[in-house]
């Protein structure tokens, strides 16, 4: 039986790294002893290295079924670079490149093998795959089983199948982002319900986190972030089309070159796009969540969320791709009570039952809990996701710049009495009048004579609605579809308990107006650290002389820039500046394979520039 010793030294000589992080080698034992495994590891903790590198050693090939054709193609891709017997089978392959990797799964010469849900269950695939060795299976993205993950997918559920088709083979289920009740029913789903689970801790200690309510001007907040960290890669996600579109155009005038992705677009411009992001070091990419699982740019430097994601699930998913190289980045979220309006609207227009349907909402309403609290940012994804004893950051907005927080106990029991009063039949706008005691034409009059109307007239009209927003997060209101949405009571119990004062409802002091002017200062002193913390002089030269290698080497093979080699290799090489292959070889990141390929022209760059 192969043991971890071997697991290790393919690692150092494929990859170029020195020895499993976390999780890795608990979940690889597993794996290599025939036994089934759930993996649940954090965004950028290498959870492919959990199925490639057992793949590897156990006979016959893995089969990793990926929901993603980018997906697959960059994991092909990068293993391919790496020296390992890679393939894919998509929609994209020809018929004779397909029957190529067939033989070659059937005979044993591959490794890895990455076929789509739909792909495995196309006609008589099953039946070729039982004349085949298979090394192990591995369900990459596993979330996408479950119902009460945040990217159901229906076709995911057919994978249980796979334990009575290949009842002696490993099954892997791997993902970054299940909570507790999500972990079982992948379980259930799976047919793993006696494998070990292996649950690495959610955190991402490289990621600086901040939200915000939207301005009455949000895409000005949004080109006032993009602009501060002009010249870095990022991602920008919308909820709409036209929401994308418009916010990339808006970039464009601005010189920032942003491109729009969505799928209302053709999937030839969308690839060129997805393409061009990978090349290149300062586009930004605007997006719906259409791009979402195929990002594996290592060095994504920020995402902004310009519209709130739907769940803490979603939101740690898609701020997850920022970083992946482990270097600090940053994920920025604005929002709404009219994101809230929109995510239960979805939720109830869906197909889902009515316990999943109220599933949705209640995650919903969590996030938005999440984003208006008043406690750290990275330590309220880690406890959502059910780990204990989570300590506070010490950089996210919540951290480095406390919000205070008022008792709005009383506010609150004043709206929800307003609302009461005006029959639950009216919008934010009119109830905020109404409260102020302010009567603008004879539908407002109708209701002067009401006991609430100007019981608020001392409270600045931004204070109301504030507490209407506060109460809309939490559930204790409820506000209705169409273009005028209306306000009325979400829960009779909490209301009872506000107006006897056994419920305290606590939210944000109101922003000051120099609030933005003082994050804008801060982020101008995180950048300019940033820059202080890399190369100067010669060894800037040298970094900025291995990236320009890097990129021809790259386009000449046709491949993103990281698929050669990551940031922090380069950084790595110019640490240590290496006098020959020898020392080259033990770069992290530097498996055999590359060191064959590249290490001759490495070395050349690194001569020419020291």
């Amino acid at each position: 039986m192969t043991d971890l010793t071997t697991a290790r030294e393919t690692l150092q000589r494929v990859f170029g790294h020195d020895d499993f992080r976390g999780m890795q080698a608990d979940v690889i034992t597993e794996v290599l002893a025939g036994r089934d495994v759930m993996a649940v590891l954090p965004t950028g903790g290498g959870k492919s290295f959990c199925y490639q590198i057992p793949a590897m050693l156990r006979p016959g090939v893995g089969l990793v079924v990926s929901p993603l054709i980018a997906l697959m193609q960059d994991q092909v891709a990068a293993l391919r670079a790496a020296g390992v017997k890679a393939a894919r089978l998509d929609s994209t392959i020809a018929s004779d490149q397909r029957r190529a990797t067939l033989d070659a799964a059937r005979e044993g010469r591959l490794d890895l093998l990455y076929v789509s849900p739909e792909g495995l269950f196309a006609p008589n695939f099953l039946d070729f795959l039982s004349d085949c060795p298979i090394a192990l299976i591995a369900i990459d993205e596993a979330h996408c089983v479950s119902q009460w993950g945040h990217d159901f997918r229906p076709d995911y559920r057919a994978l249980g199948r796979l334990a009575e088709s290949f009842p002696n083979v490993p099954r892997m289920a791997v993902t970054a982002t299940a909570d507790l009740k999500t972990q079982a029913d992948i379980r259930t789903q799976l047919q793993l319900e006696h494998a070990r689970a292996f649950v690495d801790s959610f955190d991402r200690p490289n990621l600086v986190l901040a939200a915000e309510r939207k301005s009455t001007k949000p895409h000005d907040r949004i080109f006032d972030l993009v602009r501060a960290r002009r010249g870095k890669s990022g991602i920008i996600y919308a909820s709409t089309r036209d929401h994308v579109e418009k916010i990339a155009a808006n970039l464009q005038e601005v010189k920032v070159p942003a491109l729009a992705y969505h799928a209302g677009l053709d999937a030839g411009l969308r690839a060129d796009r997805q393409h061009k992001f990978q090349e290149e070091d300062d586009v930004v990419m605007v997006a719906t969540i259409a791009f979402g699982m195929g990002v594996d740019k290592p060095d994504v430097r920020y995402v902004i969320h310009a519209d709130s994601p739907k769940s803490i699930e979603a939101y740690w998913q898609e701020v997850g791709r920022a970083g992946r190289d482990g270097e600090t980045a940053e994920g920025f979220c604005v929002y709404s009570a009219s994101d809230l309006r929109r995510a239960i609207m979805f939720a109830n227009q869906g197909n889902a039952s009515e316990h999943v349907r109220g599933v949705q909402i209640k995650k919903a309403r969590q996030l938005f809990a999440f984003l208006d609290g008043l406690t750290c940012r990275r330590a309220g994804v880690r406890r959502y996701f059910g780990e204990e004893n989570a300590e506070a950051c010490g950089v996210c907005d919540i951290c480095t710049d406390p919000p205070v927080s008022i008792d709005a106990t009383e506010l609150a029991a004043k709206a929800i009495s307003a609302v009461m009063r005006m029959d639950q039949r009216f919008g934010r706008g009119r109830v905020v009048n109404h409260l102020l005691g302010k009567a603008s034409d004879q539908l407002d009059e109708q209701f002067s004579t009401r006991s609430t109307f100007g019981i608020g007239a001392g409270t600045p009209e931004s204070v109301w609605r504030n507490v209407i927003e506060h109460l809309l997060f939490e559930g204790v209101l409820g506000e209705g579809d169409g273009e005028r949405p209306t306000l009325s009571i979400g829960d009779d119990e909490v209301v009872r308990a506000i107006f006897r004062k056994e419920r305290i409802i606590r939210m944000r002091e109101s922003a000051k107006p120099e609030r933005r002017s003082k994050e804008d200062r801060r982020a101008a002193r995180g950048a300019r650290g940033s820059a202080k913390a890399g190369f100067e002089g010669a060894d800037a030269t040298l970094f900025e002389a291995l990236r320009s290698w890097r990129r021809e080497t790259a386009q000449a093979a046709g491949v993103p820039p990281y698929v050669i080699f990551h940031d922090a290799t380069l950084a790595a090489i110019v640490t240590a500046k290496p006098g020959d292959l020898v020392a080259l070889g033990r770069v992290p990141g530097i498996g055999e394979a590359k060191l064959k390929h590249h290490g001759a022209e490495l070395l050349a760059v690194v001569i020419a520039g020291c």
